[in-house]
């Protein structure tokens, strides 16, 4: 196969897809014994008691003390709503806006795409205090009609997100062969129809992966929602926030239950998509 020019390094040359006969060879899996399965489960078992169980505890003692009437709260529904719908649209926009750069860094890998592709880290890298205020500062001075609008807050998400989207959408292309595309445009498809029709639906489950992702970071982010959003948005992060600003973890029990609660079918088909692509 021809090698990809101008991939990075750390990505190596090989191709990760092919078209043709013939099978992958079957990785061999090395099982632990004695000492050592005992010490991977005991590691495993402690992670798992340390990131799930002593916040579950926590957050069920505060759920018992507030009893039925923590769930009362006239803010509940409407900040699950909101939440719904700007992780939603966020999660959208967002795995739009990483199809060309994912498509173009694997079709026409080369300092440019390496450079604009790098760009997207380094924004995503920096603190959401940072990008909120930078946003403010533009729209304020430059922009001023979509300042505090939910333009500006599915803006900000895009800059913080774009990479989550970015990586599985272009692993998936990376496993669409470029050959199939070729043909569908031999028999007649535009390039748009060969890379809507043949690659995209080859790359859909990494898109969905990507999307999936993007999600769950909105719906837990704060910074930028705190700043940007326009006034009277609550969704359960800013919700949960007020309430443990003001001491008053009982109250805000019910947001955290609801966020953990919103984020299991997601992680669910993240689970099973890895699942999937390591062909078990």
């Amino acid at each position: 196969w021809p090698r990809l020019a101008d991939s990075p390094p750390s990505r190596g040359q090989a191709r990760y897809a092919r078209v043709g006969s013939g099978s992958p060879r079957p990785q061999r899996i090395q099982a632990l014994r004695g000492v050592a399965r005992a010490a991977g489960l005991l590691l495993a078992a402690l992670t798992s008691a340390l990131a799930l169980g002593v916040p579950l505890l926590t957050l069920g003692n505060w759920l018992l003390a507030g009893g039925l009437e923590v769930w009362q709260v006239p803010e509940l529904l409407p900040s699950l709503r909101q939440t719904l719908m700007l992780a939603s649209l966020g999660a959208l926009l967002t795995t739009c806006a990483a199809i060309p750069v994912a498509w173009l860094s694997i079709r026409a890998p080369g300092r440019l795409l390496r450079l604009l592709e790098s760009c997207n880290y380094l924004t995503s890298s920096l603190p959401g205090i940072v990008v909120a205020l930078a946003l403010v500062t533009v729209t304020v001075k430059f922009a001023r009609p979509i300042y505090q609008t939910s333009f500006t807050v599915l803006l900000a998400y895009l800059l913080m997100f774009l990479p989550r989207a970015l990586v599985s959408l272009r692993a998936g292309i990376a496993q669409a062969p470029v050959e199939l595309e070729n043909i569908a445009r031999s028999l007649g498809r535009s390039p748009l129809q060969a890379l809507w029709r043949v690659t995209l639906r080859l790359a859909a489950p990494g898109a969905a992966a990507g999307a999936a992702l993007v999600f769950l970071a909105i719906s837990n982010e704060l910074t930028a929602t705190l700043l940007l959003a326009p006034n009277g948005t609550r969704t359960l992060a800013t919700g949960f926030w007020a309430r443990t600003s003001e001491i008053d973890y009982v109250a805000a029990a019910p947001y955290a239950l609801i966020m953990i609660l919103l984020s299991l079918p997601l992680t669910g088909l993240l689970y099973h998509q890895s699942r999937r692509t390591a062909g078990r």
